[in-house]
């Protein structure tokens, strides 16, 4: 695989986790009270504070694995193509 072709995939799995993030924040966002019964049906004696929280959380997390294992490589290798 060249170096064209990895930073080509890193870009795409930067675009594609950046779609899902939106789509489960738009998700959270919209349809909190469904989501929310969905997920304390699953997980009893969850608050809604305490899923806020975790969602918050998760989110950040979700960014900041995207960020470090994506969208910093791809520009890595933007800058290494360029020398």
């Amino acid at each position: 695989m060249t170096r064209q072709d990895l930073r080509g995939v890193l870009g795409w799995c930067t675009v594609i986790n950046f779609g899902f993030m939106m789509l489960w924040f738009f998700a959270f966002l919209v349809a909190h009270d469904f989501v929310y019964q969905v997920h304390s049906s699953m997980f009893p004696g969850l608050s809604p504070e305490r899923f806020d929280e975790l969602h918050y959380q998760l989110l950040g997390f979700f960014k900041l694995s995207v960020m470090l294992l994506n969208f910093v490589p791809y520009i890595a290798l933007r800058i290494i193509g360029r020398s």
